[in-house]
Parts: C-alpha cells; structure tokens; sequence
C-alpha cells in the first residue's frame, strides 16, 4: 500500500463462511476450525482497520463459498483500475461476481480471461512495480494479461516464481514503502533489487505475510519473534489474531482489498 493518509482508504471485506470447515487446501493438513473463533477474529481485524482510519465495506458470507472471507484472491485494486482474477482453483471462481459489484462502484472493471488464472494473493505492488507471483494459483497467461492491461498505465509487471507455498505474498510483503518482509526460502531475494528485505525469523517462516495500512504494519500475533525485529527496525506493528483463519490457509492480506477512495477520475468522491 502506498504511503496515503489512511482515512482515504477503503477496506472490502467479507463475513465468514459457516462452511469455512470445507476450505480448499494446498499446503496445510486440515483441521477442524471454530466458527464462532474466526468470526470473532475477523470483528477484530475489521475492527483493526477502521481504527486506523479505514471505512470498512463489509459484504454478506457466502454459505456455499468457503474461503469467500478471503477476497483479495478475487480482484488487483489500482488507482486507476479494479481486474478482476481468474482464480487458480475452480471452486473459487463464483467469487467474484459480488466482488466485481462492489468495485464497479469506484473502478473501471478489468477482468483476467481463461486459459488465465491470476489469485490477487500472487499480487505486489511497490510503487509502479507489480511483482506477479507464478504459482500453483497464477498462472503465465493470467500474468501476461496482467501485463497487457497494466503497461498502458504505466506499471510494469515482473514474474516471480514461488514455491512451497500458496501465493507470493505468502513469501513476501510490504512494511513500508519499499521495503519488504520476506521468507527467502519460498522466493528468490534477488526478485526484488533496489529494495530493502528484512528477514523473517527462521522459527517462523509463514510470518511473512503483513498487511500495511498507512504506516502500520498490521501483523499475526503468532509471530512475535518477527514482530520484534520489525519494530527493531523502526516500524509501528499493531498484532491481530488470526490463528482460525490461518487454519484455512488465509493470511492477513487475504481477507480484505485495500485501494484509495479518491483515486478513479471523475468518480464519486475523485480529488481530480
């Protein structure tokens, strides 16, 4: 998220699924998860956001969608546009429609078409750059596509290709402007030149994955040894827990799309 003021931000969000039990899995042994637990736990993330400044935009579960809570696998939000994703495993593809509603209020609308798949997940964005993760999830087409959509606009969008876990940002994410935390055993350090990469602590390897909003890092408190050296660094760190959500294999960043209000030209509330 670029550096803004964080009450110009909107934050999507979705309620949790009473099926979230059925997730789909990739990477992590399934076990039973409390409901009532990850609800609470996602009132508290919501709760998290508007608290530094965020107007939280809240959308019906989907009963019948299990990992619907985890809405930025559906859509890349931009200044200048939303695409809406393809994503990698078929179950999740009736996401998006309601997604694509909410968006279309503040966005040109996009949309990634097959053969592609793109999960938002894969998606990082530091300034003008978008790193695209090449995954089990996002695919060469659905990054190409990307590519062809956002070079016009002036982005320039770089593959970088994961492994041994979900999504990109799985391995990596922002703490700042151009600084990243990152688990270099899951992407390749080199992929990100120019910017500075603090390391997660090796006990603690899925700690990679922190949601910036303003200048807070909001991040899982079941990584304390991670969060100590973010703030060694200088950084604002305000923890959440997440331990139900994580049990189907949802992160931080997953479970909301965070973009600027004001910046669609001509739009509902446009500086311009």
């Amino acid at each position: 998220m670029p550096e803004e003021s964080s009450a110009m931000l909107i934050a999507v969000t979705r309620h949790v699924s009473p099926d979230m039990d059925a997730c789909v899995l990739s990477h992590s042994q399934r076990q039973p998860i409390d409901i009532e637990r990850a609800r609470r736990q996602h009132r508290a993330y919501r709760d998290c956001l508007a608290g530094l400044g965020c107007r939280v935009v809240t959308l019906p579960a989907e009963p019948d969608l299990p990992d619907a809570v985890f809405v930025e696998d559906t859509a890349v939000v931009l200044d200048e546009l939303a695409v809406i994703t393809r994503p990698g495993h078929v179950a999740r593809r009736g996401e998006t429609p309601s997604i694509e509603a909410t968006l279309s209020e503040y966005r040109p609308i996009r949309h990634i078409r097959a053969p592609g798949t793109l999960d938002g997940g894969d998606i990082l964005q530091v300034g003008r750059t978008i790193y695209a993760g090449l995954s089990a999830r996002s695919n060469e087409s659905g990054i190409s596509q990307l590519r062809e959509l956002l070079m016009p606009l002036g982005y320039e969008v770089k593959l970088v290709r994961v492994s041994g876990c979900l999504h990109l940002k799985s391995a990596c994410s922002c703490v700042a402007p151009k600084t990243l935390l990152i688990n270099r055993e899951w992407v390749a350090a080199d992929a990100f030149s120019g910017l500075e990469l603090i390391d997660v602590r090796p006990e603690e390897p899925a700690a990679a994955n922190a949601l910036l909003v303003g200048q807070t890092v909001v991040f899982p408190a079941a990584y304390p040894l991670t969060r100590a050296i973010l703030e060694k660094h200088g950084l604002t760190v305000e923890t959440v827990d997440a331990s139900e959500l994580a049990k189907a294999e949802g992160a931080l960043t997953c479970q909301s799309l965070i973009f600027r209000r004001d910046a669609r030209p001509g739009g509902e509330g446009s500086a311009s």
